[in-house]
């Protein structure tokens, strides 16, 4: 069994290219990693939460367990919302791993009840009024320009000391790391817990905890309450512990006794051409409505 992780970067333009388009995607890259140590104890911290997760809008077609990706249940602009209470959010976005995994347990992708947790044992000492929802966007100058300063002003407004990110596709971990970059920028702590070391690291952040999981569970293994309360663990720990940028912490946690699934993910070599010409027509379609959407 191989402990390599997939090369998100490499595979998604693979993949792309397969399906006949010809421009691959530019990942964003920064030579320089903002970095703001923690300025007070965990203990005496307010911490949020950030998700690229989306609330579930039951007029917008499927978007639960198994459900194949739904361009019409994104969301565009930031939201947010209280901590104190619950919430549906859902991940059907693009290239969530979902044959290995099944998209049942939010605790994968969405922490707030362990983040609750913390408080509770006094790990930390209060969660923000709010999370923030963090909008996927191709565009890095949208996500650079728009999305990122208007979380950070929420954050800033609350008082927030440090922040808790959780992406789950491979855009999504872009997204969430142009957003730590400027939070530190802004003198606020962030960690983020994610599945493609790749794109991260690629990009450039302060702390990172890796877990080698199928993409859309960073938060821990479904329906394994001691991975996730362990996961976000070592996130709150990774805190404290980093001295410098750029620090990544790997999760000794693995997903299964085989690592089949790194070789199944986005492969086209997989897969026929009679299937490689149904999911270009299905990402066309998938383009088009998330076009008119934002439009």
């Amino acid at each position: 069994m191989t402990s390599t992780p997939i090369n998100y970067i490499q595979r998604t333009k693979d993949w792309y290219l397969a399906l006949g388009y010809d421009n691959p995607y530019q990942w964003a890259h920064f030579s320089e990693v903002p970095f703001t140590p923690l300025l007070k104890p965990l203990s005496e911290c307010k911490v949020t939460l950030v998700t690229t997760a989306a609330p579930f809008q039951p007029d917008k077609g499927p978007q639960g367990v198994g459900a194949p990706y739904n361009a019409g249940a994104k969301f565009y602009e930031v939201y947010s919302k209280e901590t104190a209470l619950d919430h549906d959010l859902r991940i059907s976005h693009v290239s969530i791993d979902r044959k290995h995994t099944s998209m049942e347990d939010p605790n994968t992708w969405f922490p707030l009840p362990a983040l609750r947790r913390a408080v509770e044992t006094k790990q930390i000492a209060s969660l923000a009024r709010n999370f923030h929802g963090m909008p996927t966007n191709r565009s890095q100058k949208r996500t650079l320009e728009l999305d990122s300063p208007e979380v950070v002003k929420r954050c800033k407004e609350e008082g927030v000391d440090a922040v808790v990110l959780v992406p789950n596709c491979p855009v999504c971990h872009q997204t969430i790391s142009i957003l730590a970059r400027q939070l530190e920028a802004e003198k606020i702590s962030t960690v983020i817990m994610g599945c493609a070391k790749d794109i991260v690291e690629y990009c450039g952040v302060p702390r990172f905890l890796f877990s080698d999981f199928p993409l859309g569970n960073s938060a821990g293994k479904p329906n394994d309450l001691q991975s996730q309360e362990y996961t976000l663990d070592l996130a709150l720990n990774l805190l404290v512990s980093a001295t410098q940028s750029r620090t990544t912490q790997v999760s000794s946690l693995s997903w299964s006794e085989s690592d089949n699934w790194k070789i199944d993910y986005c492969n086209p070599n997989l897969l026929s051409q009679e299937q490689i010409a149904l999911l270009r027509a299905e990402n066309d379609s998938a383009k088009a409505i998330a076009k008119s959407i934002r439009n």
